[in-house]
């Protein structure tokens, strides 16, 4: 085998280790599943609380020949930073911690301190919730439109 063709392998093995552990979901417990009637928390990148979430529909009593598909949920701008477009996971658990049902949430244009209501399309929950959480899987920050340039000096 030539030196270059173990060098080639060797990178190869070194970027697949980087990116597998690069697609880590979790950290330190951050996407902390919630009791139906309190406020859950997702977190951006850096690990700050960005977003928090609310249920309107607290009785979620679904089962597989009839899930339930419509929930109304409140997520409100926690951090600092406004967002052109807000998107996540929200997710059902049943009493033995079971995934039993998941939606989306996706917001345009969310200013600081700002709160909006979803639908959550597509969600079917297949059980009696007891427990939620979400998950920010999109935020991307409104930046301010460039100033003008300064003027050319002759």
């Amino acid at each position: 085998m030539k030196p270059t063709t173990k060098l080639a392998a060797a990178l190869v093995v070194l970027l697949a280790c980087v990116s597998i552990s690069a697609q880590e979901t979790t950290r330190d417990g951050n996407e902390k599943r919630v009791a139906l009637n309190e406020v859950a928390v997702a977190h951006d990148n850096d690990n700050v609380a960005a977003l928090q979430g609310t249920l309107r529909t607290t009785s979620l009593n679904g089962s597989p020949e009839s899930p339930v598909t419509n929930i109304r949920l409140i997520v409100k701008n926690t951090s600092g930073i406004a967002y052109a477009f807000v998107s996540g996971v929200v997710t059902f658990y049943d009493s033995a911690g079971i995934r039993c049902g998941e939606g989306i949430f996706t917001a345009d244009a969310v200013a600081v301190d700002e709160s909006f209501e979803s639908d959550s399309p597509g969600v079917r929950i297949r059980c009696q919730a007891t427990t939620w959480r979400i998950v920010a899987t999109n935020l991307l920050p409104r930046t301010p439109p460039n100033p003008p340039a300064p003027p050319r000096q002759p």
